[in-house]
């Protein structure tokens, strides 16, 4: 199961409470308070991991709270600090508050993480409010709740290459034949029904690619299962477009690599801006290099023609690509710095008096 959207809630420990207690020992007829803090309650943590590639994991628990803090205890005993909650993600996930629809964070790489609910401070003792006028107090604090926040996790797949087109253009075929991906393959429309990816080694260069749904026509306005993973090829630097020579519906390949573009155009303007190499598949087939040149003539651009099932063309295509991805820039933006709450407790300007 393939699930790239989930919608939790999560909330922070609350913090434990401080201890009303006095020193009642032999010898010691002046103790005075001692009782100690409580513990801080634990953060609700989300941490981007290797080895996860969609949001399955979270799709069967919607609620997440993390520890409180350990209660307070007389000779001075500080309750323990909860643990933090980690809740692990794919990389590439963006943390968004579903309340105020507000971008919390987009963990781009391993080990980037952000706290999206803080734990509460354990509340103080009654030594802390001992003073010269007050030697006996009786006043101690409890532990405030911890931070709650609905948040909606959503998966964009982070790759270099993204291959699109028309259903059934060769997608996964190509994909299968230059990585070590498995994709489902079969000779139907929609075979892909989420995006697959798969590491290419070219010589010394080596890049993700991606490949998602095949797109038909209205996908910008959810027609179709493109415009629920279009969103997974917004982060790639290059799109390489796949266009049957010879579709078996007798549909004019100039038509269908038209229709792709004003999909893309329509989604997204700065998708459809990228880089993009145009391939010609299924060359194995009698008359494709005649298809092929009729296309790449009305195209007026380079086409590249491919065979993924005798592999006829593809060192031509690794190396373009490589020159292409080699001469566009990489996203070295330094990651943000994670969120750290300090565990330092200050002493509070009030109060809350209770009973023994």
């Amino acid at each position: 199961m393939f699930v790239d959207r989930v919608a939790i809630s999560v909330r922070g420990g609350d913090g434990g409470n401080g201890c009303l207690a006095f020193r009642r020992e032999k010898y010691v007829p002046r103790g005075g308070p001692s009782g100690g803090d409580g513990g801080h309650g634990g953060h609700v943590i989300i941490l981007a991991a290797d080895g996860l590639t969609n949001l399955a994991h979270l799709s069967f628990q919607r609620h997440w709270k993390a520890d409180r803090g350990g209660h307070g205890l007389g000779s001075d005993c500080h309750g323990k600090c909860a643990e933090d909650l980690i809740i692990e993600v794919p990389i590439g996930t963006i943390v968004r508050d579903r309340a105020r629809d507000f971008v919390v964070r987009d963990l781009k790489k391993a080990g980037e993480s952000v706290i999206v609910a803080k734990g509460g401070r354990g509340g103080f003792g009654n030594k802390h409010f001992k003073s010269s006028t007050n030697r006996a107090p009786r006043q101690h604090e409890e532990g405030l709740p911890g931070e709650e926040l609905k948040i909606s996790l959503e998966l964009k797949v982070i790759a270099d290459v993204g291959l699109v087109g028309l259903p059934n253009a060769g997608k996964s075929t190509l994909l299968s034949r230059i990585s070590r991906a498995h994709p489902e393959i079969a000779d139907y429309p929609f075979t892909t029904k989420y995006p697959n990816l798969g590491t290419v080694q070219a010589g010394d260069q080596s890049f993700i690619v991606a490949d998602i749904p095949g797109l038909i026509e209205g996908a910008h306005e959810g027609h179709g299962l493109g415009h629920e993973f279009l969103r997974h090829v917004e982060r790639t630097r290059l799109l390489v477009h796949l266009v049957d020579a010879m579709p078996s519906d007798g549909s004019d390949p100039v038509a269908n690599y038209r229709t792709i573009r004003h999909e893309l155009e329509k989604y997204s303007a700065a998708l459809a801006a990228r880089p993009e190499v145009v391939i010609v598949t299924k060359l194995d087939l009698t008359g494709a290099d005649e298809a092929r040149e009729r296309f790449a003539a009305e195209l007026c651009r380079e086409v590249i023609s491919i065979s993924a099932v005798t592999g006829k063309g593809l060192p031509t295509l690794m190396h373009r690509i490589g020159e292409l991805l080699a001469s566009l820039p990489l996203d070295d933006s330094p990651p943000p710095a994670t969120l750290h709450v300090p565990r330092v407790a200050t002493k509070p300007a009030e109060s809350t008096v209770t009973g023994q």
